[in-house]
């Protein structure tokens, strides 16, 4: 099949992210495997949906360091691709890596690979589920009893209200993500309650959550795949995210560690909940952060860590994912009638292959 992988930009890829575990396991599968970046789409006007994009054929296959230097190297020459011809668009990119910088970028992945899917290619996770989630107003979405009770507004009496009613919360900006901006608020913190209010507006909406004391011992990443528990031979993809020393934020780039994990009971329920508004979105691979029996936030951009998850479970996850995309194109050829978001959803196990 043929495969490209919309990235923030490529530069700024690294070998132990997701994304580029999957792209080079889709190589490996020999596949037509190519990275486009969000500033390379081009609407030509012949109506055809083209990028600049860099192909991963000829490169080093030793490691997904060698892969990813080979990717990046001055011999790789970016080509001029119709993206019409693809079969799948995995869309990787994180807008909000971009919402600051480059805000023009946050919805181009969206929007373009919108006109692609009119032709028959898969876009995964589904643009129109994508754009429901391009904030963290999309976790209000599921059932309450999942999730934190939470305050959204720009209203700091309401906030300092919330805090006094509780005694201890966390806020942060409605869109963002790497744990920036976020600060657990205590009524010890109210002299300085003022100076971190303005830190959080400052980037519009402010989340004003209850704070869940298992999260002193940090919190859990759980992969999904259709909407169910992403599982190979047994065991589940996921593991712990450990804080680093005082800091209260789970968050990999600011130092936390990761962990095996073994889900429990808790976690199969909370999947369960909400499966069936995950399949309606079209959202094919989501990484969950869960504190206790509630979701922190539900990641459908580009969820990361599935490199711990794989060495912790000696699992290739990598391989099972790309596996399940190929079932989803070679049924795509049987039945060229379904919608993207059915496509996306498409598990031989339920529907049958027929």
């Amino acid at each position: 099949m043929k495969i490209a992988f919309v990235v923030n930009d490529i530069k700024t890829e690294w070998p132990d992210y997701t994304t580029t575990f999957l792209a080079y396991e889709a190589t490996k599968h020999k596949h037509e495997v190519w990275y486009v970046s969000v500033d390379d789409f081009v609407y030509d006007a012949d109506e055809n949906i083209h990028a600049y994009a860099y192909s991963t054929l000829n490169v080093d296959m030793q490691s997904t360091v060698t892969f990813l230097n080979g990717v990046n190297s001055r011999e790789n020459i970016r080509s001029y691709v119709n993206l019409q011809e693809m079969d799948v668009l995995m869309l990787r990119n994180d807008p909000t890596d971009d919402a600051y910088a480059r805000p023009w970028a946050r919805l181009a992945a969206i929007n373009f690979s919108r006109f692609a899917t009119r032709y028959n290619v898969l876009a995964i996770n589904d643009p129109d589920g994508l754009s429901k989630a391009v904030n963290k107003l999309y976790l209000q979405f599921f059932p309450k009893e999942i999730r934190p009770e939470t305050l959204i507004t720009r209203d700091k009496k309401q906030i300092k209200q919330f805090a006094a009613d509780r005694g201890t919360i966390v806020i942060k900006p409605l869109v963002g993500s790497g744990g920036r901006n976020v600060f657990l608020l205590r009524p010890e913190d109210k002299p300085n309650i003022n100076q971190m209010l303005e830190t959080v507006a400052r980037d519009g909406y402010v989340i004003a959550q209850e704070y869940l004391p298992e999260a002193v011992n940090g919190d859990v990443r759980v992969f999904l795949m259709n909407g169910k528990l992403l599982e190979v031979d047994g065991k589940i993809a996921a593991f712990r995210r450990v804080r680093h020393g005082d800091d209260m934020r789970s968050n990999m780039t600011v130092g936390a560690t990761s962990a095996p994990y073994q889900p429990n009971p808790s976690i199969y329920s909370l999947v369960d909940k909400i499966t069936p508004l995950i399949q309606r979105d079209g959202l094919f691979l989501v990484g969950l952060d869960v504190v206790g029996d509630k979701i922190m936030e539900i990641n459908v951009f580009s969820p990361g860590g599935l490199c711990s998850a794989e060495t912790f479970n000696q699992v290739n996850y990598s391989a099972a994912i790309i596996n399940n995309i190929e079932k989803k194109v070679l049924y795509r050829k049987r039945h060229p009638e379904l919608s993207n978001i059915e496509l996306a959803m498409y598990d031989e196990s339920n529907v049958g292959d027929t």
